[in-house]
């Protein structure tokens, strides 16, 4: 477990460019998926890893303001980090930062929930008591 997050970097692509020459705005959501992943990397758990035990973490809130339009070869930094974690839901907040000028393009959170490969929702804490202990830990740290 990491207790300082590296931020997820992306450059954007040109096939991510809209008519008016900027990122469209769906891509951010792509990028906050990427980094929530990347987030979950740093702290040890492989998302392969979960879905292979059985466990999805589906997102089933998300929202995301735009600040500042990203052009085609930005490079995008993602800060993560964790906001809340209830056993069966947890809530991720997002600041996207352009590195070229320490502009803050977009913030966002989402919100995901655990289930079986079912997709019933289950309680980490009875389900996967490891991975609810870990995520015990990070909330603390906030704190």
């Amino acid at each position: 477990m990491s207790s300082t997050m590296i931020p997820y970097r992306h450059t954007a692509q040109y096939y991510e460019t809209d008519r008016m020459g900027i990122i469209h705005h769906s891509n951010f959501i792509h990028w906050m998926e990427e980094a929530r992943i990347d987030y979950l990397r740093q702290q040890g758990i492989r998302y392969s890893d979960l879905e292979a035990s059985g466990l999805i973490s589906p997102i089933y809130e998300i929202r995301c303001r735009y600040k500042r339009p990203v052009r085609f070869e930005d490079v995008v930094a993602v800060e993560v980090s964790l906001t809340k974690y209830t056993g069966v839901k947890l809530i991720l907040s997002y600041r996207m930062v352009n590195e070229s000028d320490g502009t803050v393009c977009a913030e966002g959170e989402s919100t995901s929930c655990f289930t079986d490969s079912d997709g019933k929702p289950i309680s980490l804490k009875k389900e996967f008591p490891g991975l609810h202990v870990l995520f015990e830990n990070l909330l603390g740290q906030l704190k």
